[in-house]
């Protein structure tokens, strides 16, 4: 089942054409589709150091052009700075037979995703979380701060797009508490400068060995935002206790902490309700975030 109304189908057939005819020198490299939680490319497996990313939604040529430079930018940008593997674009493909985008061979990086390998308990882990958002925080922005329209700058410009999910979302988690919270949770003030982020701590996107991290994929969001947003992995993927060490290592203050509550709810009351019937990881990654955060919530 398509997890978007508009999704492109994306064969092993068409990536075997695609990279034989743009990158000969792969052809020969065994092929096959990854059936992970990933919402924005259809991802394959190239040999034992390569992955294939092909995005699932149409748009301009252009626009994902673009898109996928900037990604290998921010991957560039990021290497080397955490001790924590990230991946890096080593090609980038054109609009074939069978697909009409550009799309990307990214390094290959081995592991369990959080996902499967739920790391929620380990101290650990919370320890290394926290050092990978100290280390990319760490990065210069340049004197550049957020643009657009995602997470990472003002919480209230995402009220539409709150009452939107709430809408959907009667019957799959208490409404008018998350409501409620996320009122009360916007209005949080910030003073605080952009500082680097990575944007979308997710379990999908974290690698695991024995309750350690040990890599971090889709890095296509790094940029300037609000020193908050990355805060969001606490809840995704860390139980009460671990979830404090992350805060303690990080030194967050109330409202700093607050606000990463508030962009988790944000990001996860859209996953509960867009994938509860096509992607069951997301789906329950969006259901238990939201337990977390209301179970931590003391608004009487």
């Amino acid at each position: 089942m398509s997890m978007h109304a508009d999704q492109l189908a994306v064969t092993v057939e068409t990536v075997r054409r695609l990279v034989d005819e743009q990158f000969p020198d792969w052809a020969r490299l065994p092929l096959e589709r990854l059936n992970g939680e990933g919402t924005v490319n259809a991802i394959f497996k190239l040999g034992e150091r390569l992955s294939a990313r092909l995005p699932l939604r149409p748009a301009p040529v252009d626009t994902i052009r673009q898109t996928l430079r900037s990604e290998a930018d921010a991957a560039r940008m990021l290497a080397g700075q955490t001790r924590f593997a990230t991946p890096q674009t080593v090609a980038l493909g054109e609009p074939g037979v069978g697909y009409p985008l550009p799309w990307s061979v990214q390094t290959w990086l081995p592991g369990i995703t959080a996902t499967l390998a739920d790391p929620g308990t380990s101290l650990g882990f919370a320890h290394d979380l926290a050092e990978f958002v100290a280390s990319v925080r760490a990065i210069d922005t340049d004197g550049r701060t957020f643009t657009g329209s995602g997470r990472g700058g003002d919480l209230r410009s995402h009220d539409n797009w709150m009452e939107e999910c709430l809408g959907h979302s009667v019957g799959l988690f208490d409404v008018g508490r998350v409501r409620q919270l996320w009122r009360r949770l916007r209005e949080l003030p910030r003073s605080s400068p952009d500082v680097m982020t990575h944007g979308d701590l997710t379990p999908g996107n974290v690698l695991v060995s024995a309750d350690r991290l040990t890599g971090v994929l889709d890095v296509a969001g790094l940029g300037p935002a609000d020193p908050a947003l990355d805060l969001v992995g606490g809840w995704h993927l860390l139980e009460a206790g671990p979830r404090q060490v992350f805060r303690d290592d990080l030194e967050c203050a109330d409202f700093e902490w607050e606000r990463g509550k508030a962009w988790a709810l944000e990001q996860t009351s859209g996953a509960v309700w867009y994938y509860a019937t096509t992607n069951p990881a997301m789906h329950r990654m969006g259901v238990r975030t939201i337990d977390r955060i209301l179970a931590d919530d003391t608004t009487p």
